[in-house]
C-alpha cells in the first residue's frame, strides 16, 4: 500500500446525457482532490450520450482529465467497467455523474483505505429525492438478493466506492457479457467496509433509470448471482405435479365410491390454463439463463472506444 503521505487516485465518472450536470461535478471533485494528493485524474467515460455530455468534458481541457468516448451506449455497467480498465490511481473510486453520491464524501472513503480496507463501499441512509414506491422497491430488491445470493451484497449501497489497486485488478480479470457491478464487487472479496452517508436529490436533468429499466437490472442481478429462479421453477413444478395427482385421485375416488359424475369443460379448462401457465413461467426463467450463456459464447468485446484522451497520470506498475 503507499504512504499516507504519497498516493495517487483515479475518479471513474460514467455519463450519459448529463451535460448539465458535469461542470458543478467537476468543480467539486476538483476541489475535494485538490485537498486529499497532489496527484489525481477524473476518468469520464461518454456512454454513448445524445446531448452535449462529451463537449463539456472536452472543454474541462485539464491535463489530470481523461476522456473515454465509447462507440455507442453500452449502459452504465460497461462503461464503469471501461473506466477501471484505464484508471490508473494507487486507488479509484466510482461515483455517478448526477451528483446524487456527493463529492465530499471522498475523503471518508480514503480514510478507511488507509486503514487497511481494499473496498470502501458508500451505503446510503437516506435517499432524498426519490419516490416511496423507488425506495420501497429497491429496499425489496436489496433483501432479495441478499437472502437468495451465495455472495453478500451490501444493502443500500450503489457503485459509489473505492477501490484500491488489488480490488481494481482482481476485478479486471472478471469479463463477463452481463455485468452486475454490485455483485461483481462483493465477488472478489479482501477486506471491504461500509461508510455511510445522505444521498442528495439529483442536482439536474432526469433519471436514467425507469421502471422498467429497473426491472430489468433487478433481473440481470438475480440471474447473475444466484441459480434459486432455476431451483424455485423446479419446485414448482414438483408441487404442481403433486397437486395434479392428488386431484385426480380425489376425482377417482369419488367417481367410483359415490358415483360422482366428472366434471366438464370448466374445471378442465382451469386445469390446462393453470398447467400452461407454469411451464411457460418455467420455460422463460430456463430462457433467461440460456439468453445470458448464449451472449457469453460469442465472446465478443465489452466495449468498443470511438477516442480516448490521455490525462497526465502515468499508469500503475501493476495495471
Amino acid at each position: 500500500m503507499p504512504s499516507d503521505e504519497h498516493f495517487s487516485i483515479s475518479v471513474v465518472v460514467p455519463a450519459f446525457n448529463e451535460e448539465a450536470v458535469l461542470p458543478e461535478l467537476h468543480r467539486r471533485i476538483t476541489a475535494v482532490l485538490n485537498n486529499l494528493t497532489t496527484e489525481w485524474e477524473i476518468v469520464y467515460i461518454n456512454d454513448g450520450s445524445h446531448d452535449h455530455t462529451l463537449e463539456v468534458m472536452i472543454g474541462f481541457e485539464d491535463r489530470r482529465v481523461a476522456i473515454i468516448d465509447l462507440s455507442r451506449n453500452f449502459g452504465k455497467e460497461i462503461a464503469i467497467t471501461a473506466g477501471l480498465d484505464h484508471a490508473c490511481g494507487d486507488v479509484v473510486v466510482v461515483i455517478d455523474a448526477d451528483l446524487q453520491d456527493p463529492p465530499e464524501v471522498i475523503p471518508d472513503l480514503v480514510a478507511k483505505w488507509r486503514e487497511g480496507y481494499d473496498m470502501v463501499y458508500a451505503q446510503r441512509t437516506e435517499r432524498e429525492g426519490e419516490t416511496l414506491v423507488k425506495k420501497a422497491t429497491a429496499r425489496l430488491f436489496y433483501r432479495t438478493i441478499q437472502a437468495i445470493s451465495r455472495v453478500r451484497i451490501p444493502e443500500d449501497t450503489g457503485d459509489f466506492r473505492l477501490l484500491s489497486r488489488r480490488a481494481v485488478e482482481a476485478l479486471r480479470l472478471l469479463r463477463e457479457q452481463h455485468r452486475f457491478m454490485k455483485g461483481l464487487f462483493a465477488w472478489i472479496g479482501y477486506p471491504q467496509v461500509a461508510v455511510q452517508y445522505r444521498r442528495a436529490p439529483r442536482f439536474a436533468g432526469r433519471s436514467k433509470w425507469n421502471y422498467w429499466r429497473l426491472w430489468n437490472f433487478a433481473i440481470e442481478g438475480l440471474t447473475s448471482f444466484s441459480i434459486a429462479p432455476l431451483k424455485i421453477a423446479t419446485y414448482l413444478g414438483l408441487l404442481t405435479a403433486l397437486g395434479a395427482f392428488g386431484y385426480a385421485g380425489l376425482i377417482i375416488y369419488k367417481t367410483l365410491a359415490h358415483g360422482d359424475p366428472v366434471r366438464g369443460y370448466p374445471s378442465l379448462m382451469v386445469a390446462i390454463l393453470f398447467l400452461g401457465g407454469v411451464q411457460l413461467m418455467s420455460l422463460g426463467v430456463i430462457g433467461e439463463y440460456l439468453g445470458r450463456m448464449f451472449d457469453e459464447t460469442k465472446q465478443r468485446p465489452l466495449y468498443l472506444i470511438n477516442s480516448f484522451k490521455h490525462s497526465s497520470m502515468k499508469p500503475n506498475e501493476e495495471t
